[in-house]
């Protein structure tokens, strides 16, 4: 077996670049989520479920669905839809096409408190990305970002352990 090449360090650049970037990868998703709890009484997370379900027609996604919307363990994701359940946002029932399945369905009271948040969110990602991006930076972080989770997407495809999320 021929040796190892040594792993090329990241250059001054790229590191500044690189730390920048994880820590909006931390700090982003904290402060979106201390202006939902603060407005709305919801985790981004929850959000965002609600927010998926709102987008389905019928408003309502198997829970294995939501779980790869979610991009949550499917375990995870059932304590989560069981709080929203609590607070009548999210009702569950079984799939009448497959009774296998359960559907995770977006109540009336939950559409009216995501619309309710939704543009206290809007306004907090508009405060917080938007103003401080041009559009082509914006665009382009769009792009960026879409690249990067095709490539984690295709570097994850058959592994169960390398990229469990």
């Amino acid at each position: 077996m021929p040796p190892e090449e040594p792993t090329p360090w990241l250059s001054a650049d790229e590191l500044q670049a690189w730390r920048s970037f994880t820590l909006m990868l931390y700090t982003l998703p904290a402060a979106l989520e201390a202006q939902l709890q603060n407005d709305a009484r919801l985790s981004l997370l929850e959000y965002y479920v609600l927010a998926g379900l709102s987008e389905q027609k019928t408003r309502q996604m198997r829970m294995s669905e939501l779980a790869r919307l979610a991009n949550s363990e499917l375990s995870r994701l059932s304590h989560l839809v069981k709080r929203l359940e609590k607070r009548g946002l999210v009702r569950r029932e079984p799939d009448p096409a497959d009774g296998r399945y359960t559907l995770a369905i977006l109540t009336d009271d939950g559409y009216a408190h995501l619309v309710a948040s939704a543009p206290g969110h809007v306004t907090r990602v508009r405060e917080l990305v938007l103003a401080a991006l041009d559009a082509a930076e914006f665009r382009a972080l769009g792009e960026s970002s879409a690249k990067i989770v095709r490539r984690i997407e295709s570097e994850c495809r058959g592994s169960d352990d390398a990229c469990a999320g």
